[in-house]
């Protein structure tokens, strides 16, 4: 009996570790989750240099056959300090937000998404953020 009373102690501790701090706060119908944002700076050296077409190709050959299952993109306006000459530079930017059904499958995925887009449009960087969330469909 003891050694019964410890191994459902363990699992409990375990199991709420999985869990995370999201799963007590998640609504009726929401289940924790990971979700992730992936900036992509659309300039090309000081002009825009990620067209419409570009952005469309990317997502059609780089994004969705690494996640065909949804997604969603935003238009958004970024800035970032340029370290080489330290002035402030403004560009027009996507924001993909992603939720991730299986971390440890698809968080390479997402890095391998933030490397293709700096290999093809010579970006400096590419800003990748992964948060808990509660997450319904």
């Amino acid at each position: 009996m003891r050694n019964r009373v410890i191994s459902l102690a363990l699992a409990g501790t375990l199991l709420g570790g999985c869990a995370g701090p999201m799963a007590a706060g998640c609504g009726p119908g929401a289940n924790p989750g990971l979700v992730a944002e992936v900036v992509f700076g659309r300039n090309i050296g000081d002009s825009l240099g990620v067209t419409d077409a570009d952005w469309s190709r990317f997502l059609d050959e780089e994004v969705t056959p690494r996640f065909p299952d949804g997604l969603t993109v935003l238009d958004a306006g970024g800035q970032w300090r340029d370290t080489g000459n330290g002035t402030i530079v403004r560009e027009p930017s996507k924001v993909l937000v992603i939720v991730l059904s299986d971390a440890a499958r698809d968080r390479p995925r997402v890095a391998e998404i933030a490397d293709a887009y700096k290999r093809r449009f010579d970006q400096q960087a590419v800003l990748t953020m992964t948060r808990p969330a509660c997450v319904s469909f």
